[in-house]
Order: structure tokens, then C-alpha cells, then sequence
């Protein structure tokens, strides 16, 4: 754990060094979708899921029923976890100050800065959160995660898409957000592992069943 969560600070921190770009600017033209109306409206639907009207009725709703189920540590931990990080990604974009893409149309109204993408941030921790806590059994948790993945990929790709985000900005709200999920979890001591299979040993064989041990004084 203490490898992937700073592997994922470095990633923020060169998403933040490097964004803006050529590379950057390259892949935002290459994705954006200002001539393909085909491709633009289903960006803005997939953005939706990882904005504020939907996440944090799905929060609240979540974190109630948790409470409902009597699993109040868990649904203190997915309040705490998305507003907090929810205010911290707004406080990296005022201390950034990164302006947004520029030059083309922005396809969606954008009001704030741009790094980090505050919509893949958001949907990681929210999403990622849900699969960790509402489900407590393999395969349901692993189908659980694999949607949230894929999920948060989609909304953060549909910033780029809009033309209202840097790739740069994207990925650094991805590994922002996987970064305060991971490490409130662990400092919570909920175990993400819980309800995953994990590697049995080896079977022992009866006692009676194993073949026995001689040694050289005995062959004599």
C-alpha cells in the first residue's frame, strides 16, 4: 500500500510539472470532439454521472443506507472521504491556478480552474468508495470495482472529450482520487482486500496418509 499511494503522489506531482504541453495539447485535439456531434452527446451524458447533482444525492443516499444497515464507521467514512475530498480538489485548483484549454469551444459550462479534473477525482472516490463499501462478497465486490474503474475512466475521458480539461488535468484527478481513497481506508482500517478470495496454502495430508521418514541410522 505505501508503494501505490506514492507512486500515485508522483503521478499527480508530474501531471502537475509537465501538464500543458505539447504532448498534452496533442492528445486534447486528438480526443476532442468539436466536429463529431456523434461523439459529443454522449459525453455529455457520461459526464454527468461525475458531477455534483448526481454524485452527492448518490452519497447521501448511500451513506443513509449503511446507517439503515447499522454500518455507521462505514458511512462516517464515505462522508468524511467525499467532502473532503471534494474540497481538497477545488483547493489544488486554486493553488495551481491552471487555466483551462483554450482556443477551441468548451462543449460543457465550466466555471472554475482546470487541475486537477475535478469530475475524475470525484467520481473515482465516490464510485471506487460505493464497490469498497456496498459490497461485501466475491464476485459482487470485484463486479463492484470493475464497473467503478471503468466507470471513472469514461467521465474522466469525457472531460477531454468536451474540450473543458488537459489530459494532464484528468489523470492527476484519477490519482488524486485514488490516492485520499486508498489512504483514508487504510488510516480507517477498513481492508479493501475484505471479501476478495485470497491463496490458500497447500493441504497437509492426514497424519496416517504421509509416507514415512527414514534416516541413514534407521537404513543401517
Amino acid at each position: 500500500m505505501p508503494f501505490v499511494l506514492f507512486a500515485l503522489a508522483i503521478a499527480w506531482a508530474v501531471m502537475l510539472l509537465f501538464g500543458g504541453l505539447d504532448l498534452d495539447r496533442a492528445l486534447l485535439l486528438f480526443f476532442y470532439a468539436g466536429e463529431r456531434p456523434e461523439l459529443a452527446g454522449p459525453a455529455r451524458i457520461v459526464t454527468e454521472l461525475g458531477g455534483y447533482r448526481v454524485l452527492l444525492p448518490l452519497t447521501a443516499a448511500a451513506a443513509l443506507w449503511l446507517a439503515w444497515r447499522r454500518r455507521l464507521r462505514a458511512a462516517i467514512l464515505l462522508l468524511v472521504l467525499t467532502i473532503s475530498g471534494r474540497l481538497l480538489a477545488e483547493f489544488q485548483k486554486i493553488e495551481a491556478a491552471r487555466i483551462r484549454p483554450s482556443g477551441h469551444e468548451h462543449l460543457v459550462d465550466v466555471h472554475s480552474l482546470s487541475f486537477p479534473s475535478a469530475h475524475a477525482a470525484n467520481s473515482a472516490m465516490v464510485y471506487l468508495s460505493f464497490a469498497l463499501l456496498l459490497t461485501t462478497t466475491y464476485p459482487r465486490r470485484a463486479l463492484a470495482l470493475w464497473g467503478a474503474a471503468w466507470l471513472t475512466i469514461l467521465i474522466g475521458a469525457s472531460r477531454v472529450v468536451l474540450g473543458v480539461h488537459w489530459p494532464s488535468d484528468v489523470i492527476a484527478g484519477w490519482a488524486f482520487g485514488l490516492f485520499w481513497t486508498l489512504l483514508l481506508f487504510r488510516l480507517t482500517g477498513h481492508d479493501i482486500g475484505d471479501g476478495m478470495p485470497r491463496a490458500r496454502p497447500p493441504a497437509v495430508p492426514p497424519a496416517e496418509d504421509r509416507a514415512p521418514v527414514t534416516s541413514e541410522r534407521d537404513g543401517r
